[in-house]
């Protein structure tokens, strides 16, 4: 089998993006996917539109044992020269919130231009890897499609989320094999099972405030038949069960003394119409609790009702993330203290690499996931 200078184990953002400033310098690449096509994730991202990067991408939006570990990767590939590449391929985006970027004409021109510029290496696509060794300086990789000899190996096989499009623990097994702690895998990004709702809420969204940890999330929440979900869940869903989960549901506004101001406005109207104003009427019903006046409510009560909707608590331990096969990103992985964070390669094993996913960090929702890809891939690319 023929022996490469880099041999790149998945085949997704970070090892395309490694494949490409790999062969860039003229080094021999091999990519190992254990899919049909490589990219399937990047595919799927942004719901087919691929939101590619974030402008807010910085240690604060990335989650782990050690978030500042981000900082060297993202200070040599950053934001802005990704909408470069971008511009480069002659494609065009969209910046859909402040900072947030999507493909205009979708993930499959991000694709095909990952692929063109990593067109230089050898893709093996339905390849199942193994076992790697280390002889010397040379890594002997092992594959249901044979053996492959490298002087540099990049494990950029992602997490094990998302399973309908192909997951695999290798990574993890291989960097444990070479002394690496592994960070235990959980979901995030995702829906969050609890039973705090009515399940006959399912399917209406509506804006809230969302505390969780030390972190305040304002987005759209989406209930559910198991629980809730929607961008504001799925953010705060990077947090461990180990948090208590409090939810206001009219985001931005003092509720007593609107409540108070309507009671003598409209003080004839029954409570559930009054909150019918600010929110759905099956909610607003479920709140008001009684058919009574608004007039006829000591603003006591008013108090506490504000609270009950400003304050809504799920304990911790009570909600659980919904699942990994439905979640967007795995939090855990290899963990960072054995990696160089400006070269991206193994303290334990000179020569092995990790990028993207495998390691130990989360991004948060709205396109930090593919710039760490793209800059953990590019800087293990640049090393190897």
């Amino acid at each position: 089998m023929k022996h490469y200078d880099i041999a790149i184990i998945g085949g997704g953002a970070a090892g395309l993006a490694a494949a490409m400033t790999g062969t860039a310098r003229g080094r021999q690449v091999i990519v190992l996917d254990m899919g049909p096509t490589p990219a399937r994730k990047v595919m799927a991202s942004g719901g087919g539109r691929c939101n590619f990067t974030n402008m807010a991408a910085g240690p604060d939006k990335y989650f782990g044992k050690n978030p500042n570990f981000v900082r060297g990767a993202l200070a040599r590939v950053s934001v802005t020269d990704i909408l470069s590449w971008v511009t480069h391929h002659g494609l065009h985006y969209v910046e859909k919130t402040p900072g947030q970027y999507f493909c205009t004409t979708g993930a499959a021109d991000i694709v095909r231009a990952l692929c063109n510029d990593a067109a230089n290496a050898k893709i093996m696509t339905n390849t199942n890897v193994t076992d790697v060794q280390k002889n010397g300086d040379t890594f002997r990789i092992t594959s249901d499609n044979g053996e492959i000899y490298a002087n540099s190996i990049i494990i950029a096989t992602g997490g094990i989320s998302f399973a309908t499009h192909g997951v695999s623990d290798i990574g993890y097994k291989i960097a444990k094999k070479f002394g690496h702690k592994i960070i235990p895998p959980r979901p995030a990004l995702c829906s969050v099972d609890t039973n705090v709702f009515p399940t006959n809420w399912a399917g209406i969204s509506i804006p809230v405030e969302i505390n969780v940890g030390n972190r305040n999330i304002v987005g759209d929440m989406l209930f559910t038949h198991f629980g809730i979900g929607g961008p504001a869940v799925y953010s705060a869903s990077v947090a461990g069960n180990n948090n208590d989960i409090t939810i206001n549901i009219l985001p931005g506004a003092d509720v007593y003394n609107w409540l108070r101001e309507m009671k003598h406005e409209h003080g004839r109207k029954n409570l559930a119409t009054i909150l019918g104003m600010r929110l759905p009427a099956q909610i607003a019903r479920h709140f008001a609790n009684d058919t009574k006046n608004i007039a006829d409510i000591r603003d006591t009560d008013l108090k506490n009702i504000a609270q009950n909707l400003s304050h809504i608590c799920i304990p911790a331990g009570t909600w659980h993330h919904h699942g990994m096969a439905a979640a967007e990103v795995t939090f855990g992985g290899i963990d960072t203290a054995d990696i160089s964070s400006k070269t991206m390669e193994s303290k334990l094993c000179p020569g092995m690499f990790f990028a993207g996913e495998v390691i130990d960090i989360t991004g948060d929702l709205g396109g930090y996931n593919l710039q760490w890809a793209w800059a953990s891939g590019r800087v293990a690319g640049t090393n190897a």
